[in-house]
This record gives C-alpha cells, structure tokens and sequence, in this order.
C-alpha cells in the first residue's frame, strides 16, 4: 500500500475510513524525517502489514491533525483504531515503528 499524504481537511475522514492508520508526522526540513522516509515506505509495502493505512502528515503546515496525536518531536509516529489514538512515539528508529504496528494489529 502507498504512504498516503493527508492534511487537516482530510486527516480525520481517512483516519475514520481506514480503521487501522499510522502516522508519521515530518517536517520539511527534519533530517531524520527525510532519513525515514524509504524505511516507512518499505513498511507501507510490507505484506504483514496490509490492512493499516499509512499517513503522512506535515506537522508544520496541518495543526489539527498534529494536536490530536499530541505531536512534541519529529519524526514522531501515531497509531490509530476507527479514529482512536493508540499510542504515539518520537522515533526514528525502524524496531519502534514495527512494535507500534504490530500493537495496533492486535488490537
């Protein structure tokens, strides 16, 4: 599946139509942002995780999406279930991710 950019005027259509999301929220000029790019990308195409959707989300630019997850460090990474914020993370560590993932599956 490809990484989805939304903004605030879609931001919580798709999080309500998706049912399982996860976020990355960046910033344009955030170097660990940029440096995570391919490995989300390789993640959103990854087989075990075909039923998530996966958002991307200028945090600069989008601060309704941004205060829902409670955004304080980018790169930073939310979960959610039919619209419910599950867990969020400032991380930009690949194991993280994949955990937070994995979580929200089983939920």
């Amino acid at each position: 599946m490809a990484v989805v950019v939304s903004t605030d005027q879609d931001f919580k259509d798709t999080l309500a139509a998706s049912g399982k999301v996860i976020v990355k929220y960046y910033a344009d000029w955030c170097g660990s942002c940029k440096l995570f790019a391919p490995k989300y990308k390789r993640l959103s195409n990854d087989g075990r995780f075909s039923d998530v959707a996966f958002l991307d989300v200028n945090a600069e630019e989008n601060e309704a999406a941004r205060k829902l997850a409670g955004v304080d460090n980018l790169p930073f990474f939310a979960t959610f279930s039919n619209g419910e914020l599950v867990e969020s993370s400032a991380s930009s560590k690949e194991e993280v991710v994949v955990k937070m993932i994995e979580t929200l599956l089983e939920k």
